[in-house]
């Protein structure tokens, strides 16, 4: 029985009896600040990160732009270009349209899936939740 009174005892006192409650808001703010201005610093680095995959996608959507561009562009030299040759205007339209069309969805395709692996500051979420878990505890 005198273990748990022991027991009881140890888990009632005060980690930090030597130091007077204003110390201890003290050192919680200082704490707090210092937590915070490292979030803001981690969020930076994730941010540049995030924002250099989302550019690469930016620009392999900007190719696909082009490249549909330069399909209409290469449909209307073919119609210019073939009005006086033997092969059927329809099939050679359409063979040079099919190519550009797959080049531009293959670098859409590329362009979008780059964009979607780009995820939002995922270490930030993540250690923010343990600040709030720790925050928590102190208060405890």
């Amino acid at each position: 029985m005198s273990d748990r009174i022991t027991e009881r005892e140890q888990a009632t006192r005060p980690l930090q009896a030597e130091r007077s409650l204003g110390d201890l808001f003290s050192q919680l703010t200082a704490d707090l600040g210092r937590l915070f201005r490292t979030e803001v610093q981690l969020a930076k680095t994730e941010a540049r990160s995030e924002i250099k995959q989302a550019g690469k996608g930016a620009g392999m959507l900007g190719g696909a732009g082009l490249s549909a561009w330069l399909a209409l562009v290469m449909l209307s030299f073919t119609l210019a270009w073939l009005l006086d040759k033997e092969l059927d205007r329809s099939v050679s339209f359409l063979l040079v349209g099919l190519l550009w069309a797959v080049v531009a969805a293959i670098l859409a395709a590329m362009g979008k899936r780059a964009i979607a692996a780009a995820k939002p500051l995922p270490e930030t979420v993540q250690t923010l939740k343990e600040d709030a878990e720790w925050v928590k505890a102190q208060k405890s």
